[in-house]
């Protein structure tokens, strides 16, 4: 009996070559290129109000702070994985590639009901593999809810669900208020 052959598999190279044109983002886990879903305003004012305030507390200092078109390199089992993550932040001068990094301090990923069980489950384990992340953070879009999951803490969840609570991302010695990261945000309650 012959063995089934993966007659889509797409080499690293020709993925990374493909994303510089391509103008829809694809996830790459082993040779498989998955496709990703569009994002809602309330998604890109989650991410861009992220990304503003880390980049505002980070300049003058060595960590860079990326959102949405930077990827993150990871290799699992011998498979290499590729994701965007909606905000990441990086600190290692390892990191040298102008496509991703694969040495990220905190990663941000904002939930949508298509992606939430994916970045839940699969990218959690995925992202704490990584040896130099420190925080991985959930924020829900549809509703007032931010999950931090430290490694210093075991990547136990520490669940935030109200607008007068603050976030801590201690690994960047920074807080921001729920308030902040859901300003101009319709709908969550």
């Amino acid at each position: 009996m012959q063995a089934a052959v993966q007659l889509d598999f797409v080499s690293v190279e020709d993925y990374l070559a493909g994303e510089e044109h391509s103008e829809v983002r694809h996830d790459y886990i082993g040779g498989a290129v998955y496709a990703m879903a569009g994002g809602t305003t309330e998604h890109n004012q989650i991410v861009g109000g992220l990304y503003s305030a880390l980049r505002t507390h980070l300049r003058g200092k060595p960590c860079r702070v990326f959102m949405e078109n930077v990827k993150v390199r990871l290799k699992i089992s011998g498979e290499d994985i590729f994701y965007y993550p909606d905000v990441m932040v990086g600190c290692d001068p390892r990191d040298t590639d102008s496509l991703f990094l694969r040495f990220p301090k905190l990663l941000i990923e904002v939930l949508s009901e298509a992606t939430e069980r994916l970045d839940r489950r699969e990218k959690r384990w995925s992202y704490q593999t990584i040896e130099t992340l420190d925080e991985y953070v959930l924020v829900a879009q549809d509703r007032i809810e931010v999950t931090i999951f430290r490694r210093a803490n075991e990547w136990q969840p520490e669940v935030l669900n109200r607008l007068d609570q603050v976030a801590r991302f201690v690994s960047l010695d920074f807080s921001l208020p729920l308030a902040a990261i859901y300003e101009g945000v319709r709908g969550p309650a």
